[in-house]
């Protein structure tokens, strides 16, 4: 029996909006979302660049998926497009003014936004109500820059600091489910249960934008 097959021909976006593997983060984090957190927090570029805002939002959790690798490799692996397809190529220096121009602002909103609905589903395990929740935390380097010194402290052995600065991550996890519904992020000084009783920032108002949209 003959076999026969169809294929089609797409066209698509060349250099800065060359499609690619971004399109795997876009499944949890759409891109209309990722526009509104920037709209919210005034962060939309004013032209186009090398590097517009959409990206560089994405580049940061891409970073983290991939943390081994420098920002122009995990650059390459986020628009890496199909075979002879020209994608932007930008060095370490407008990658470090894109994450410079685009600031905690936007990232803070986003997180915001994807937090709550994982954590609230009806997988999440609740005793008499309430939704059990463990808190825990770890310690991360950061570069050893005087504008990191200035902030956060490194560990000390034989009373005299050594290695990297340090800061300390807390996080409230959902029971059950392992959805991360919070974080609290500052020096190593400060220790979990103090950043654990902190109130959540309520100040972001496109998390409500956006799930009246949904």
């Amino acid at each position: 029996m003959e076999q026969a097959a169809t294929t089609r021909t797409v066209k698509v976006a060349d250099g800065v909006f060359a499609p690619g593997p971004i399109g795997e983060l876009t499944r949890i984090v759409p891109f209309e979302m990722v526009d509104e957190v920037l709209a919210a927090t005034g962060a939309v570029q004013r032209r186009v660049r090398l590097v517009p805002a959409r990206v560089t939002v994405y580049l940061m959790p891409a970073g983290a998926l991939f943390a081994e690798l420098g920002h122009r490799q995990v650059f390459g692996r986020l628009c890496a497009g199909p075979v002879g397809l020209t994608s932007a190529r930008p060095n370490g220096s407008a990658l470090r003014q894109a994450r410079q121009r685009l600031g905690a602002a936007p990232l803070k909103a986003l997180f915001d936004l994807v937090r709550c609905p994982v954590a609230t589903t009806a997988a999440a395990t609740r005793w008499r109500g309430p939704l059990l929740v463990a808190v825990d935390g770890t310690l991360l380097p950061v570069p050893d820059a005087p504008a990191n010194l200035a902030v956060f402290s490194k560990q000390r052995c034989n009373n005299r600091p050594e290695g990297y600065p340090q800061i300390r991550l807390t996080a409230p996890v959902a029971c059950g489910t392992r959805a991360v519904i919070g974080a609290a992020i500052g020096p190593a000084t400060t220790g979990e249960l103090e950043y654990a009783g902190r109130p959540p920032d309520e100040s972001d108002r496109s998390r409500s934008t956006w799930q009246r949209a949904k």
